[in-house]
Order: structure tokens, then sequence, then C-alpha cells
């Protein structure tokens, strides 16, 4: 398929070309590189021995995007560009409103304007009720979100949501992510975030590279078994080919579809650098701070309808997670700057 990937030059975007190209598709990226580097598209390249096209544009800019959609045929689209810091959302939400809702909604027009009416969407497990008991089913109560970044998410769902109720034609995957964490085996690509980093596997690789001093855990308090948050950490790759299968789904099945990704086990802050440490042989000093806006205590997901019916199901260990980020972290110390 001809497949057209939104914000591919990011984290998680860059891991799914590597899969999408290695299954055979064809790629066009389109990224700003506001929060990424084209070295990263290049380095895809190099992992897979196959090249795609890339277009450094804005997904506001409608005359860009039309632009696009008049010189190409795509069979399908990939949409993860967005704003995706929940602390920065709580102090920027007009901007996270505009650009995360705003972008969707150019998509869509011009999708629907070219006649292209398939989407996979890059959702968030922020969508979800923060009081809904774990694991979390894709029939769990959503909204109540907590912060604007999971409002953009949740609105954007909604968005291809009655889009496709409007025009049977459409197929909508909604794959809602825990988190994503991890690089590539071959140390290539990887995380590599602007200044102070939003996530936690980044800090904890930055802090044993000794880019940064300490560890900043939000929130010692939590009603947890260490007191600090719980999360669904997902190797990367893993959720990059969950979209490959998600696609392949796709084919036969018109309408709206929601997926989790993830691994269905939660584990909390203080397990991830234990981990760490274990992984890499590398410590990582680390202070308790206050919670931070917007988070919650526990997430975690079932993520047996995806292994039902896409025939996906994670396959890497919390060590391989842990090991891979070190890897790329080791191997690219100032990220993809260094090129």
């Amino acid at each position: 398929m001809n497949v057209l990937v939104t914000g591919g030059a990011g984290y998680i975007g860059s891991h799914a070309c590597v899969e999408l190209l290695n299954a055979g598709h064809s790629v066009v990226v389109a990224d700003n590189l506001a929060n990424a580097n084209a070295e990263c598209l290049r380095r895809v390249e190099r992992i897979t021995g196959k090249t795609l096209e890339f277009r450094e544009m804005d997904l506001l800019d409608r005359a860009a995007l039309n632009e696009l959609f008049d010189t190409h045929r795509f069979d399908c689209v990939l949409h993860f560009a967005g704003l995706k810091a929940v602390g920065e959302s709580v102090q920027q939400p007009l901007r996270y409103y505009n650009n995360n809702l705003g972008t969707t909604i150019h998509l869509c027009q011009t999708m629907a304007a070219h006649g292209v009416k398939k989407i996979l969407f890059s959702s968030s497990a922020t969508v979800y009720s923060p009081d809904n008991a774990m694991p979390v089913k894709e029939s769990a109560r959503t909204g109540g979100c907590t912060n604007p970044y999971g409002w953009t998410k949740y609105m954007s769902e909604q968005i291809l949501t009655d889009t496709a109720k409007a025009d049977p034609g459409w197929t909508v995957m909604l794959l809602r992510y825990f988190n994503p964490v991890g690089a590539h085996p071959s140390g290539l690509i990887g995380e590599d975030p602007r200044g102070i980093p939003n996530n936690l596997m980044p800090y904890i690789s930055q802090t044993a590279a000794g880019r940064r001093e300490k560890l900043s855990v939000f929130g010692g308090d939590y009603p947890t078994p260490d007191g600090t948050g719980v999360r669904d950490y997902l190797h990367v790759v893993d959720l990059a080919r969950g979209h490959v299968a998600a696609m392949d789904y796709m084919a036969g099945h018109p309408g709206v579809h929601v997926f989790n990704l993830g691994t269905g086990r939660g584990y909390s802050v203080l397990d991830m650098v234990h981990a760490f440490e274990a992984a890499t042989g590398k410590r990582v000093p680390y202070v308790i701070a206050p919670r931070r806006a917007g988070d919650v205590a526990e997430v975690y997901c079932d993520p047996a309808k995806a292994e039902r019916e896409l025939g996906w199901k994670a396959e890497y260990s919390l060590e391989d997670m842990c090991r891979d980020s070190w890897n790329w972290q080791s191997k690219n110390p100032n990220g993809f700057a260094a090129d």
C-alpha cells in the first residue's frame, strides 16, 4: 500500500516507518520537525535498505496538505503528528487544542476531498477516565481526562468517529497506546526529546549517561506498592508492529475500531529505575519530587482484544526495553544532534 505517515520523523512514527518498509509498503512522511530530526529518516532508510519520501510541512498548512494529496495516491494514513507532553499541555492548553485538533480536522477534510478514507490514529490511554478499574478494556469509560493533551486525543477520536458515522465508506482505527519506551535494537533510532525530557525512559537514560544530575520522580505518595506512579510500558518496536497488524485488519473491516496496545502489566517508576540499573549496570540517582499536574496513580491495559482480532501481542520484555534504550543512548549521547 501507499501510506502517508504524519509525524513520521518522530519517535513512534519513525519506528512505524521501519516496520511499514520492512512489510513492503511505500511510505511518504509529512513532518514539520517541531520535535524531530530529518536525520532520523535517513537512519530508517539505513535500517531497512529501502527509501521513503519526506515532505517537511505542517498539517495546519491547508495549501501544502492539498498539494501533497494532489500529487500522491494514498491508500491509507497513519496519523502520529501532534504535541504530546502532558505537563506542557496543562501550561499551554490553547496551543495543544489548536495544533492537535486543527491538524486532525485539516487532515480528514483533505482525505475526504481526495477519496482517501482509511486512517489509523495514534491515540492514548489518557482518553480513559481516571476512575476505571484496572486493567483497562476498550469498553471502559472515556472522558474526564486529567489534562488538555488527553482531551485532544479524546476529541480527535470523536471527530474521527463522527466522520465515519456520517460516511460509512471510512475505516478508522483508534489505537490507544500505553507507555512506549525502548529503541530500535540497531541503536540507530530512538527517543530524542528536545530539551528536558517529558517521558520517563529518556530521562533515566540521560541520567545514567551523565547528561542529567538526577532523575526527578514526580510523586512518591500515590496509592501504589512503592508510592510511585504505575504504567504499562511497551517496547516501541512492538508498538510499531501493532500498526502493521492494524493496517492488515482494515482491509475487511470498515467502520470504527478501538484497540489497546500495551503489555497488560503495570510497572512503577522505581521498578523501571531498578530494571534499568540491572539491565545496564548503570546507576540512576533519583529524588522524589512533587506530583506533576495531570498525572494519575495507575494505568495499565487489557490487550486481549488486539491479540484476538489483530493477531498482535507484545513480545519484548522489560529487560529488552531497558537494554535497547541504553544502547540508543550510549551510541547517541546527544541524540541526532551530533549528526
